[in-house]
């Protein structure tokens, strides 16, 4: 149980983290890609052959295919292919310490990392360690959730329309109407008609 709490927190937080990366910031991240990152990123998000011609496009597919996919592992996916050359540059950073660096360890090597791939790169990429169960999640976790410069902005909740309730209109009303008494004025010819005929008999 405690397994699976962990996990869907993890994947709450790279939720929060890519959701709220800007249109601008994800199409600036998969222009920095090498091109083989992009051509999968591309085939993940459904593009048909040749990939996307229009960034905007697939920043939409990315962000479809992330919404669908986050318990299929899709999101994951997505962030390994977005996040891979600023974990490369994170573990060569964190040196020895690569395999489970603490809060200060990773506190130290980050400020150059966001230099180079942006705040935003630099959340996903920890948001993703997260939730691939990295030994050092408690870390990033904390830092995600309360370091003044890490932590991911607050959830916005979107107001949601409250729909009245449907209504027929009164034609259809009508229509229902005319065809129940038919029903009832039917049943009630078949009683008579079975009456008469225990009558005669």
């Amino acid at each position: 149980m405690n397994q699976m709490k962990n996990r869907l927190q993890g994947l709450t937080l790279l939720d929060r983290a890519f959701t709220a990366m800007t249109d601008e910031e994800i199409e600036a991240l998969v222009a920095s890609l090498p091109d083989d990152h992009r051509s999968a990123l591309d085939d993940l998000c459904g593009a048909r052959e040749g990939g996307f011609t229009e960034p905007a496009s697939r920043t939409l597919a990315m962000r479809a295919t992330a919404a669908r996919g986050r318990l299929n592992g899709g999101l994951e996916q997505i962030t390994t292919l977005l996040c891979d050359p600023c974990l490369a540059d994170c573990i060569e950073a964190l040196g020895d310490h690569s395999d489970n660096p603490t809060e200060a360890e990773l506190l130290d090597v980050t400020p150059a990392l966001i230099d180079k791939h942006g705040l935003a790169t630099v959340r996903l990429m920890m948001a993703g360690s997260v939730a691939g169960e990295a030994p050092a999640s408690v870390a990033l976790t904390r830092l995600l959730k309360h370091d003044e410069t890490l932590a991911l902005p607050p959830v916005e909740h979107e107001e949601v329309a409250v729909l009245p309730p449907p209504t027929a209109d009164e034609e259809i009303k009508a229509k229902r109407k005319a065809a129940k008494a038919a029903r009832q004025a039917d049943a009630r010819a078949r009683r008579e008609q079975r009456a008469r005929a225990r009558h005669s008999g």
